[in-house]
C-alpha cells in the first residue's frame, strides 16, 4: 500500500503531521477521524513508485508497454461487462499486474476513484502511461454509458497500432543496421588506416605532387583524430539533440509540416496518420458519438500537428452545417479516393464502417510503400558507403599509383 504524508487539527488546535500507509486517501481521512483529527492536508508522499508521477512524467519514467496496456484494457472490459463492480476490477487488474509501474499506477487510479473521483479523471493524472486519446475515449464512453465497449475498442486499437509499429521497425532494422555498421567501418578507415599513409606520401607533399583527393582526405583523417574533431563531433551530436528537443516542443509544427512533405517517407507517414485519425473517429461514431465531439478527441489521434490543426478547421466547418468531406478536401493533406469515400458514406449515413474501411485500406497502403521504400534504401545505401569507399581507396591508391609510374621513368 502506497504512503500519504498529512497535516490534520486537533480539537485543541494542534498541529500535528506525520504518514500513514493506507490504499487511499479517503482511508487516510477515516483513520484521523478516529483519532479524533481533522484532516487539513493529505498528499501521496513523494517517494512513491508511481512511474514518474503526475500528467508528464519524469525524465527516468519507466514506460509501459502498449502490449500490456492492451491487455489491462482488455481485462476490465472483461471484468465489467460481467457484472464485476470498478473498484473492484481495479484492485484485481492491479495485483494481476507484473508491471511494477503499471501496478502503482493502478493503485493510485483505485484510490481516486474510491475517493468518487471519474475513472478517466483518475486516469487522466498519468497521461504519460494512458496517453490522452484513450483517456479522452473512457471520459466518452463513461458519459455516454458504453464504458465496457470502448474499452475493448481501446484494447483493439493498441494491440493493432503495436503490431503496425513492429512491422515498421522490422522494416527498417537492417537498414538503420547498415547505415550504423558503414557509419563505424568508415570512421575505422578515416581515422585509424589513412593516417599510416601519411609518412609513405611524405615525398610527394613536399614536392607539391600529392594529389587533391589524398590531400583532402589526409587533412580530415587529421582533423577527427584532433580534439577539434573531438568537439566537432561532440557539438554535432549536441546540435541533433537540441534540435530533438525543438521539434518536440515550439519547432513541433515545422517539423510535422516537412515530415509528411519528405519523399519515399513522406507519404509513409501521412497515411499512418491519416490511418489512426479515420480508425479513431470511426470507432467513436459507432459508439454513438455526436460527430463533434469525436472529430475533437480523434484530431489528437494523428500525432501530427498541422494535420490535427487541419481536422479541428474542419470541425469548425461541421459546426456550421457543412459536410465533413468538403473541409478535408480543401485541407490538402486527405488524398483524393479518401475523400470520395467519405462523402459517399455522409450521404449513406454509414460514415463509421466507411472510416474503418479507410483506415484499413490505408494501412495496407503504407505497408506497400514500406515495402518499396525498404527495396530503394537498401541499394541506395549501399551505393553510397561503397562510393565513400571508393573515395577513401582512390585516395591512398593515386599517390601510389604516381610513385610507381615515377619508379619506372
Amino acid at each position: 500500500m502506497p504512503d500519504f504524508t498529512f497535516t490534520a487539527m486537533a480539537r485543541t488546535g494542534t498541529k500535528s503531521t506525520g504518514t500513514l500507509t493506507a490504499n487511499s486517501e479517503r482511508e487516510v481521512a477515516l483513520i484521523l477521524d478516529g483519532r479524533g483529527l481533522f484532516p487539513v492536508k493529505i498528499d501521496l508522499a513523494r517517494n512513491q513508485p508511481l512511474g514518474g508521477g503526475g500528467k508528464g512524467g519524469g525524465f527516468f519514467a519507466k514506460k509501459v508497454k502498449g502490449r500490456q496496456l492492451a491487455t489491462m484494457y482488455s481485462q476490465l472490459a472483461d471484468l465489467l461487462h460481467s457484472g464485476v463492480p470498478l473498484l473492484r476490477s481495479l484492485e484485481l487488474l492491479e495485483r494481476q499486474s507484473a508491471n511494477p509501474t503499471l501496478q502503482a499506477v493502478i493503485r493510485d487510479v483505485r484510490g481516486k476513484v474510491a475517493d468518487g473521483t471519474g475513472l478517466a479523471q483518475a486516469m487522466g493524472q498519468h497521461t504519460h502511461v494512458f496517453g490522452e486519446l484513450a483517456i479522452s475515449m473512457i471520459r466518452a464512453g463513461q458519459e455516454g454509458g458504453f464504458l465496457e465497449e470502448v474499452l475493448q475498442r481501446i484494447a483493439t486499437f493498441v494491440e493493432h497500432q503495436e503490431d503496425l509499429k513492429a512491422k515498421v521497425v522490422g522494416a527498417l532494422a537492417y537498414p538503420m543496421f547498415l547505415a550504423v555498421a558503414g557509419f563505424c567501418v568508415l570512421n575505422i578507415l578515416i581515422i585509424f588506416f589513412v593516417p599510416k599513409f601519411g609518412k609513405i606520401f611524405e615525398k610527394l607533399k613536399e614536392k607539391g605532387e600529392l594529389p587533391a583527393l589524398t590531400t583532402y582526405l589526409m587533412a580530415f583523417s587529421d582533423f577527427l583524430r584532433t580534439w577539434q574533431g573531438i568537439a566537432a563531433i561532440i557539438g554535432g551530436i549536441v546540435a541533433v539533440v537540441a534540435f530533438v528537443r525543438w521539434t518536440r516542443g515550439s519547432g513541433r509544427a515545422w517539423a510535422d509540416r516537412w515530415k509528411i512533405r519528405l519523399p519515399l517517407f513522406g507519404p509513409i507517414f501521412l497515411n499512418l496518420a491519416l490511418s489512426r485519425f479515420c480508425r479513431i473517429l470511426g470507432t467513436m461514431l459507432h459508439n454513438g458519438i455526436p460527430i463533434l465531439k469525436a472529430l475533437h478527441i480523434a484530431k489528437d489521434s494523428t500525432g501530427n500537428k498541422v494535420l490535427s490543426l487541419a481536422i479541428e478547421k474542419s470541425a469548425e466547418n461541421v459546426t456550421a452545417g457543412q459536410k465533413l468531406a468538403d473541409p478535408l478536401r480543401r485541407s490538402g493533406y486527405f488524398p483524393s479516393d479518401v475523400v470520395e469515400m467519405i462523402t459517399i458514406a455522409e450521404e449513406a449515413n454509414s460514415l463509421e464502417t466507411v472510416l474503418i474501411n479507410v483506415a484499413n485500406g490505408l494501412e495496407k497502403r503504407t505497408a506497400r510503400n514500406l515495402d518499396l521504400m525498404v527495396k530503394l534504401l537498401e541499394p541506395i545505401m549501399l551505393l553510397v558507403m561503397a562510393g565513400i569507399t571508393l573515395l577513401i581507396v582512390a585516395g591512398l591508391l593515386l599517390p601510389v599509383f604516381k610513385m610507381g609510374s615515377a619508379v619506372g621513368q
